[in-house]
């Protein structure tokens, strides 16, 4: 082992500072190479709620409370026109109901492109 000697501050002096390092091999660091290509299998198997949004409406709560059994609540789409499909609350797409196999489906008619600004926004 190398003596080192230390200055009456007990901080090392110039070349006994470097006799520190002597055993250690000095070998350039290699930088990990960034990835270009990311692996997404594992994104792909995260579950995600797709909901499908027939229409909506805004009433008061004290119109809410005066319906009964049999009460129409006038939604804010017409028939006919396309349904919103969302994807853990965000927009994805526009579509229309199908029936496959006795079950409810959606067909998607229009992908919604957003901006990457406001791809984590939540749509109502």
């Amino acid at each position: 082992m190398t003596h080192i000697q230390q200055e009456e501050n007990g901080f090392l002096a110039g070349d006994d500072l470097d006799s520190l390092f002597s055993d250690v091999a000095m070998e350039p660091e290699v930088a990990a190479a960034p990835q270009d290509t990311r692996d997404l299998n594992y994104f792909q198997q995260l579950p995600v709620k797709v909901t499908l949004e027939v229409a909506s409406a805004e009433v008061s709560l004290g119109e809410l409370m005066e319906a009964g059994e049999g009460a129409v609540i006038e939604l804010n789409k017409a028939v006919g026109e396309p349904l919103d499909v969302k994807v853990n609350g965000a927009l994805l797409a526009q579509g229309e109901v199908v029936v496959a196999n006795g079950r409810y489906g959606v067909r998607l008619t229009r992908i919604v492109n957003r901006p990457a600004s406001q791809a984590g926004a939540n749509e109502t």
